[in-house]
């Protein structure tokens, strides 16, 4: 059974181990940091995350920001009992990227805490520091009996 844990070494190789059968292989999505306060992701812009015009796709920063938190809210969690099933997203892009890298920074805006947590989940071009989408996600705790059998 999974228990509650805020031991990040533990949630490093966790995550190092479902993630080539996830999104975040896909997107080559790191985890770089995570505490109570916050997480940080990074994503290198290729390919896989530009549309058409070369530009990183506003979809691939939906998904990094609801990837960060739904991480996030699952910390320190009895994954046992309840899991963080993402319920809305929105987001506004403010800036383009078209190469490098970016990182997602996001922190707790909100909820309960028990059913609902709210995050704000920032992206920045990591070269320039410059803001490139401001996010709110939305997670829902899935009451469940099963265990989680991937964190």
């Amino acid at each position: 059974m999974v228990k509650s844990f805020r031991n990040r070494e533990l949630w490093f190789e966790r995550i190092a181990e479902f993630k080539p059968r996830t999104i975040m292989g896909a997107l080559n999505i790191d985890l770089v940091d995570i505490d109570d306060e916050h997480i940080e992701l990074r994503m290198p812009i290729t390919d896989a995350v530009r549309q058409p015009l070369g530009m990183l796709h506003g979809g691939a920063s939906m998904v990094l920001a609801e990837t960060a938190a739904s991480i996030h809210a699952a910390w320190g969690r009895d994954l046992s009992q309840v899991v963080p099933v993402g319920i809305e997203i929105s987001g506004s892009h403010v800036r383009s990227a078209r190469a490098g890298q970016v990182r997602a920074v996001g922190r707790i805006a909100g909820g309960d805490g028990e059913d609902l947590v709210v995050h704000l989940v920032e992206i920045f071009a990591e070269d320039s520091g410059e803001l490139l989408c401001s996010a709110r996600v939305t997670n829902f705790y899935l009451k469940t009996n099963a265990t989680m059998k991937s964190l």
